[in-house]
This record gives structure tokens, sequence and C-alpha cells, in this order.
């Protein structure tokens, strides 16, 4: 599989490593401000940039006929945008908020939780998330996805960044040094506490599971996520 990489900072080295170890070729890869290499003879494009670049990278790729694995957080407001300019180019988009396997699993524990939790309404759900302080966007996009999950069987409304609020789930976000990604979700009761907690412990689950959602893409159409990577039949 040739490989470009949209970003160039430490996931992205990070995937090229572990792409040529499986035995993939990167042809293409660019910064905010560089690039070598052919966008068009990649396979697919892994973009893991930044929130204010994210749709151009996309965009670029969808015009070179380039299918795109992405993994930046943060631009989801312009998401509808990214949806309609695929099905103009007849491409390929997979968008996850976290491509590690264990991740994927946690947000199935989550919602399962989520759904245990939905009659006993004394436990108040909160979620926090600890990131490195070079992140630019909070919450994170796996912080929202779990509180996407809560909020399916809960009375709340929304989440809230840092504060409490009535009929909204209170999201944390700290930013400490060289922190890959802790998650951690809550159910607070007078009486106790129950916790579901992901750490990672380096930045390889992220990118082998980009590489995997990657490989899955090949000779598809149409717009995924890491559901069908991981639980969905290939077909």
């Amino acid at each position: 599989m040739k490989i470009a990489l949209l970003g160039y900072g430490k996931m992205g080295k990070t995937i090229e490593a572990l792409a040529i170890q499986k035995g993939h070729t990167v042809v293409y890869k660019s910064t905010s401000t560089t690039s070598e290499g052919i966008l068009s003879e990649a396979n697919v494009a892994i973009e893991f940039s930044s929130p204010d670049i994210a749709i151009k990278n996309i965009a670029k790729s969808f015009e070179a006929g380039v299918p795109v694995v992405c993994g930046t957080t943060g631009w989801l407001d312009r998401y509808e945008e990214i949806l309609k300019l695929c099905e103009q180019r007849n491409g390929s988009f997979l968008y996850a908020s976290n491509f590690s396997v264990g991740v994927n699993l946690f947000f199935k524990l989550n919602a399962y939780a989520a759904s245990l939790f939905e009659d006993w309404k004394e436990y108040m759900p909160a979620i926090e998330e600890v990131h490195h302080t070079q992140k630019k966007d909070a919450p994170s996009g796996t912080a929202i996805t779990l509180a996407e999950g809560v909020l399916k069987h809960r009375n709340e409304t929304d989440w809230v960044l840092d504060k409490q609020q009535k009929d909204k789930v209170t999201i944390k976000a700290q930013r400490i040094d060289d922190v890959k990604g802790t998650h951690t979700v809550t159910y607070a009761s007078d009486i106790d506490t129950v916790s579901l907690k992901h750490e990672a412990h380096s930045r390889d689950g992220f990118a082998l599971g980009a590489i995997l959602a990657a490989e899955w893409l090949q000779n598809k159409e149409g717009v995924f996520t890491m559901e069908d990577v991981l639980f969905r039949s290939n077909s």
C-alpha cells in the first residue's frame, strides 16, 4: 500500500515507521509549510495535522482521487461539508476521533455501562480527559465520543466543558507534558463511584489503528468509521 501522510508531526512519524515495518511505502508527506512526493500516487492518505488545515488536506486528497483516513479532531463543525465533497468526488473517507483498537472497545464498554446506569439516575456521569500540552482542541474528540455514548441513555441534553451545569454532562480537560491520552468515565452517587478508564502508553496504538483503517478502506467508496472496520463485515 502506498501512503500519503498529511501532517508529519509525532503521529505522522510514528505512522511512517510502523507502516514501513508492515511493508507499506510512504510516497507523499506534508506539513503546514512543506511537502515532498506526489499525492496522486498514494492508495490512501492518512491525515493527522491540525484543525485549521485538516479541511484543506482532505479536500486536496479528494481532488487527487485519494481515499482519506482522518484522525484530526476539532474541525467537525464542517463535517457535513466534507461529506458532500466526498460524495461529489465519489470518494472514500473514514474519520475517527480515536483509532486505537483499545479505545474503540472502550467506546463499546462505555455505551453498555451507560445503558446499565440508565434507570439509576442517582449516579451522575462525568468524563475527564488528560493529554499532552501540544494538543490544540479541548475537549478531545475521544471525550466527546464518550459523552455522546453516555447521553444516549441519559436525561441530560448535552455536555459542557470544565464546569458543572444542570442537565449537562461535565467533561474536564487537562493538559500535561507528554501524556499520550487518558480518559475516565465516572458514575458517582452519594454512596459510591464507579469508574471506567483507558490510558494510552504510547502513540503506537493510534498509529496502528490508523494503518488498519487505511488497509481496510482499500477499494471502498463512501463514508465509514472505525465501527465499520472493527465490528462490521468487510463486504
